[in-house]
């Protein structure tokens, strides 16, 4: 605890004669070795307390400034060691700052009355007239916010969880406003009821109303110019930059909104990227990109999602208003100038193309592609697990996860197979074979809810997925068998027994947490029954959820496996497994190679098309290597597929090797 002391006489007059007044110089306290020498033209009013005043600050383009107060006024303020405030137009009220904060030129910072700083504001995330409101707080994560969004099913549950969140806010509600330490606020006007963490750095923002700004020294946060925004929190590590429009926004971890994006009564999760457009109503779970100025996303969920240019969605149909809402689960994306009239929800890694008029439900076909010709949807089954774009995705987001906060709040899971994308693609195997059965194997087209699947799709749809399950529940099985001790099969079927409570069943991604339902359930009980009464409790839940991932998987894989393939593990034969393994190995290969045939398209003379302007066959093939760093089989995507073929193809050698001996 800092000690401070009131100021000497000699102290007072020296401030009198440098143009500073107060209206109670007894109110005001200095630390010990406080200067008045770098206390100029300062109004005081309320309880002050100032620190000492030793250091220097350098400017960008070499200029130096002496910390100090110059030309400001200060009301009800404490302001830590070598801070420099200087040329505040109308004053600084009711905060406390820390040490080596730099502020200049700014309109005015206050706290007014008692403020939450943006925490219980109310979000009317996914349906606009309410509903599905989210109070944002700072701890909120992605997995809390879907609960409290979706489960309004279980409004006991819902109202617990906002007793907890509540009573945090409540934690949080001050009078007095706090400005970190190292923070850096410059060419600023309206800044009132802001926290701001420490190391911000908050440059030529408009105005800022009714929020928190997380950052800290790991993770700091950048406010740019023209930036306004009202009733927000944003967490560690975000960027939010030229002329950023917001209100009502939760923005995640390690974000980037800039461009003049504009967003309104929407969350943002981590690694989410805004540029150009506009979001209302929209729960942006993680990695969701939008970067393009005609893309509007409303009343959507979205994580792992690319939004194409001018991508855009109803939510009414001029009917009882902006009630509809719709579900892109992971890693779905949009193609440009593509259109979805909600509701409607689409299956996970698929792709939209054109306009969709007829509320779709492909939950149960992923990795599918959505594509309209002549106002009809038709829909290509499992047509992403062969595109090279999804690998790519899938290889890509854990490289750019940019949290740099040791505190992360968001629990992501980057997994492309997993139980929950397998579960649909034996939900969908079914769907496919019922409609085979209903409408006959040689009919020309299938109608699935309003779209129509084509007979050629849906074959390869039955082979995309059963090529993709056998993938999964082979690497869960080769996995077991390789990290594993045993010398006879007896002792590999007990190596094989599930040591986790939660597995079987419906799983869920809860915004980035893959899960099984039930083990989201027995929370949601928790909650509900009150055993749990913490909201950071229910955040190491879920966080605990995520560490036990593989425990939870091999649960599932172990009965799908039994009930797929017609064995049972703890009676099962080398033979047998060794057949599993071949199996594997095949769709694993089998895969590999219908990626590696799409990735060639993209070095076709076609996709040479406008390169070599100027010249002939040659400069054009030239002019294409030069830009694109290499032809196919040198590029270095395509040779870590055929890495990866070689080193999963060994894999399944010395798999069966292994069993061979038992």
């Amino acid at each position: 605890m800092k000690n401070y002391r009131k100021l000497t006489s000699e102290e007072m007059n020296l401030l009198k004669a440098q143009m500073c007044t107060a209206t109670d110089w007894d109110a005001i306290e200095v630390a010990e070795d406080f200067s008045p020498e770098y206390v100029l033209h300062t109004r005081f009013s309320g309880n002050i307390r100032i620190g000492s005043f030793n250091k220097e600050f350098e400017l960008a383009g070499g200029i130096r400034k002496h910390s100090g107060l110059y030309h400001t006024t200060l009301h009800n303020v404490t302001v830590g060691d070598d801070c420099c405030i200087e040329n505040v137009k109308n004053y600084i009220a009711n905060y406390e700052i820390g040490h080596d904060t730099f502020i200049e030129n700014v309109d005015i910072i206050l706290t007014d009355c008692v403020s939450t700083f943006g925490n219980g504001v109310e979000v009317a995330v996914l349906n606009e007239t309410g509903g599905r409101e989210v109070m944002i707080f700072d701890r909120l994560t992605a997995q809390t916010a879907y609960v409290m969004a979706l489960y309004r099913h279980r409004p006991e549950m819902i109202a617990r969880l906002r007793e907890m969140i509540g009573r945090y806010v409540d934690s949080v509600s001050s009078s007095v406003g706090k400005i970190g330490s190292n923070v850096t606020i410059v060419d600023s006007g309206y800044i009132k009821n802001v926290k701001i963490g420490d190391s911000c750095k908050i440059e030529g923002a408009s105005r800022l109303k009714n929020g928190s700004i997380n950052s800290n020294d790991h993770a700091p946060v950048q406010i740019g110019v023209g930036v306004v925004g009202d009733d927000f929190i944003i967490s560690s590590g975000s960027s939010v930059k030229d002329g950023v429009t917001f209100s009502r926004c939760f923005i995640g971890q390690a974000c980037k909104l800039g461009h003049n994006y504009s967003a309104s009564d929407s969350l943002f999760f981590s690694n989410c990227q805004g540029e150009n457009g506009e979001a209302c109503a929209i729960f942006a779970g993680p990695y969701t990109v939008t970067h393009h100025k005609s893309t509007l996303l409303i009343a959507g969920m979205f994580s792992f999602m690319n939004a194409g240019s001018g991508s855009n969605q109803s939510n009414h149909m001029y009917k009882l208003g902006p009630i509809h809402q719709g579900i892109m689960e992971r890693g779905a994306k949009t193609a440009s100038d593509s259109y979805i009239l909600w509701p409607a929800k689409v299956g996970a890694f698929s792709l939209v193309m054109g306009r969709h008029v007829s509320h779709q439900d492909t939950s149960n076909l992923p990795f599918s592609y959505l594509i309209e010709q002549q106002n009809t949807s038709f829909i290509m089954p499992g047509a992403n697990l062969k595109s090279v774009g999804t690998i790519r995705d899938a290889r890509k987001w854990p490289g750019r996860d940019g949290r740099q906060d040791p505190d992360k709040l968001d629990q992501i899971n980057f997994n492309l197979l997993s139980p929950y994308t397998i579960h649909k693609m034996l939900n969908g195997v079914e769907i496919l074979k019922e409609l085979q059965k209903v409408s006959g194997v040689n009919s020309d087209a299938y109608t699935y809810q309003s779209g129509k699947i084509k007979r050629s799709s849906l074959k390869n749809g039955l082979k995309y997925y059963g090529m993709a399950i056998d993938k999964f529940l082979g690497n869960s099985l080769i996995t077991r068998i390789m990290n594993s001790k045993f010398s006879t099969i007896e002792e590999l079927r007990q190596e094989f027994v599930p040591k986790s409570a939660y597995g079987e069943g419906d799983w869920v991604d809860l915004s980035g947490l893959i899960a099984p339902k039930e083990a989201v359930t027995a929370l949601l009980d928790d909650i509900q029954s009150g055993a749990l009464t913490d909201i950071h409790a229910v955040n190491e839940r879920f966080a605990r959820m995520h560490e036990l991932y593989y425990y939870y998987e091999w649960k599932w894989a172990y009965k799908t496996i039994q009930d797929y393939y017609g064995v049972d593990l703890q009676t099962i034969t080398a033979e047998k497994l060794m057949e599993l393994v071949s199996r594997w190995r095949d769709s694993v290969v089998g895969l590999d190679n219908l990626i590696y045939e799409d990735a060639r398209k993209e070095f076709s003379l076609s996709a040479m098309t406008s390169f070599g302007a100027d010249g002939d066959e040659t400069e054009r093939k030239e002019d294409f290597m030069q830009v694109r760093g290499s032809f196919f089989e040198a590029d270095p995507f395509v040779t870590s597929v055929k890495e990866h073929i070689r080193v999963k193809s060994a894999l399944g050698e010395s798999a069966i090797e292994i069993l061979s001996r038992l």
